[in-house]
């Protein structure tokens, strides 16, 4: 065989393996996008729509809190090596604008609720006795899974953006992520509907239920305000103790993320033994029962439920 004719097959050999090669082993080559989330169920979301083109990096991971975070010197310089940043929004992280400023971060900053109704407190309908009488934002969006939806397009928008190359890839996963979304708020739906409107009452630590509430119908009630760095009055607690033994609510729970030594002395002055914990503002760790945004609001929804139920 000579030596043009060899090389004409070693390049056609070259050529058939290179276009059998998928989509999907081609992308693996590309470096990753580098993304920052700020908290732990923001950067599962994130992760659901990047796939492999995403590496995320989160904030405050969960079981921190991310309303009292102090990013650290080696955060700032991870904010400042990202190609793209999501936030929640809402005055949740009230820390963030000072962090991109202190990394020098110039990149596209992406705010996931961009386009949410904001629940305000008095839109709430909080009394006096939550322990702050002025109005304050609820940044809590992502308790409602429509919202979370919202969210969804608002990371495939900037992640579109941000590598456009990968878009048609972030499109399909978010197609297949919000149909789970849809399936989850379905069974949520399913799941209160057994239970009379009445009995839908439950106390939490701090008032992160909001957008929980309003798309399910449910009750509840805290002895801190929508933010944990705010404090709970003395005067505050005597009142929702008294609610408590009034409209005789059982379901009572402290929060993964905040100290349980208050809802310990509401139960101790209501007779209302603690049902257990909720995942509010963070995940839990990946042996827990909210590793993902899918499992934490079906298990807050199956405590919550059986706890009315006295299961």
């Amino acid at each position: 065989m000579n030596t043009s004719l060899r090389r004409h097959l070693i390049a056609s050999v070259i050529g058939l393996a290179t276009a059998a090669l998928s989509p999907a082993l081609l992308a693996q080559t590309v470096a990753p996008i580098k993304a920052v989330a700020s908290f732990s169920i923001l950067g599962d979301l994130v992760r659901q729509v990047g796939g492999d083109r995403v590496a995320v990096e989160v904030l405050v991971g969960p079981g921190s809190d991310a309303h009292v975070f102090q990013p650290t010197p080696s955060q700032a310089r991870l904010v400042g090596q990202a190609q793209i940043v999501f936030s929640n929004g809402l005055g949740f992280e009230g820390w963030m604008s000072r962090l991109l400023g202190t990394a020098g971060y110039k990149g596209r900053h992406v705010v996931a609720s961009r386009g949410i109704q904001a629940i305000h407190t008095e839109e709430a309908g909080e009394k006096p006795h939550a322990g702050h009488q002025h109005e304050e934002t609820d940044p809590h969006a992502w308790q409602s899974v429509p919202n979370a939806m919202v969210y969804v397009g608002n990371i495939v928008k900037g992640l579109c953006e941000a590598d456009a190359t990968g878009c048609a890839s972030y499109r399909r996963n978010a197609v297949a992520y919000n149909a789970q979304l849809k399936a989850l708020d379905t069974d949520i739906r399913a799941t209160w509907a057994v239970i009379p409107a009445t009995q839908r009452k439950i106390i939490t630590s701090h008032d992160a239920f909001g957008y929980y509430a309003h798309a399910y119908g449910v009750k509840f009630l805290a002895p801190q305000g929508v933010n944990t760095d705010s404090e709970a009055s003395a005067k505050g607690v005597a009142q929702l103790v008294r609610q408590i033994k009034k409209e005789q609510i059982k379901a009572l729970f402290v929060e993964s993320i905040s100290d349980p030594r208050l809802i310990a002395q509401i139960g101790r002055e209501t007779g209302v033994k603690p049902a257990g914990e909720l995942f509010s503002d963070s995940l839990s760790d990946a042996q827990g029962p909210a590793a993902s945004y899918v499992a934490m609001m079906r298990a807050n929804t199956t405590a919550l439920t059986q706890a009315i139920q006295g299961h």
